[in-house]
């Protein structure tokens, strides 16, 4: 049988990976971006968690997620890396362009005539403004309960219940992060309708979400791509119409199997000699 065809699809938004944590999903985020044939990609913050990077965990499926991206950007895909707070290490290089990709701290695309502004997130978060070490406190926190929430899923599963968020939980039932989540929204509506955006769209409190917001002044579409720790999805732009992909829901992705590459017989020096040999093989 020949290779199954890709999904094609005009504009993809990812952000919140979180690679080089024990929460991040890279394994289902590769069979994802393996199942889909992209014109463009937007990375929107917290990629690489830079606050919480370590050698000692850096799984090769980590590496093999930048290696997909790297391949996609030297066949001449549109790739934009946008910032966020856990790698905002990389906002010195904003401005930064080579052949098809280019890192930026906000992003406006035109879709059809529409006009889409696109930034992490993290500039409405009061934690991030005025306490950088509560906020990375609360990351090395999240990262300990998504460890526990492993273990808690190994055991449900063993005795045939199905998986639980804990975080997601945790969340959903402290009115406090459900008032945080809501203001987030509005303040990002309210701004983009402000400057007559048609789409404003964001990442960083990993919640999911598409839905018109309006005020006096008009209305936009407010748009979140979620995560890769939790909810496992990203947003997707076709023919004048957005949607949410749902790693889940896509039992035909699911079942994509990845290289062995992936997983044990190449460490990741190999990988990276590999990543960039390619890369400039195929620079324009």
């Amino acid at each position: 049988m020949g290779k199954k065809r890709k999904r094609e699809v005009e504009l993809v938004i990812i952000s919140d990976v979180h690679l080089g944590t024990y929460g991040c999903h890279a394994e289902e985020l590769l069979r994802y971006l393996k199942s889909i044939k992209p014109k463009r990609i937007i990375l929107n913050g917290d990629i690489i968690d830079m606050w919480q990077f370590s050698k000692r965990y850096w799984p090769k499926s980590h590496m093999q997620v930048i290696k997909h991206v790297t391949n996609l950007i030297a066949k001449g895909v549109k790739v934009t890396y946008l910032t966020g707070n856990h790698d905002e290490m990389l906002r010195r290089f904003a401005g930064f362009k080579m052949g098809s990709f280019e890192i930026a701290n906000k992003k406006v695309v035109t879709l059809n005539g529409k006009s889409a502004w696109i930034f992490h997130g993290d500039v409405f978060d009061v934690t991030m403004q005025h306490s950088k070490w509560l906020a990375h406190l609360g990351a090395m926190g999240y990262d300990a309960l998504i460890l526990i929430n492993r273990f808690v899923n190994f055991l449900l599963k063993i005795v045939g219940q199905g998986k639980i968020s804990l975080s997601k939980r945790v969340k959903d039932s402290v009115k406090q992060a459900i008032k945080f989540i809501n203001d987030f929204e509005q303040t990002a509506a309210e701004i983009a309708i402000a400057n007559q955006y048609h789409y404003v769209v964001c990442g960083h409190i990993h919640h999911p979400e598409k839905k018109i917001i309006a005020n006096s002044e008009g209305e936009v579409m407010y748009l979140n791509s979620g995560d890769w720790v939790e909810n496992l999805t990203a947003l997707e732009y076709n023919e004048g119409a957005w949607e949410i992909y749902r790693y889940a829901s896509d039992v035909k992705t699911q079942h994509i199997k990845l290289s062995k590459h992936a997983r044990e017989d190449r460490n990741n020096d190999e990988i990276f000699k590999d990543l960039v040999s390619e890369f400039l093989t195929h620079k324009r």
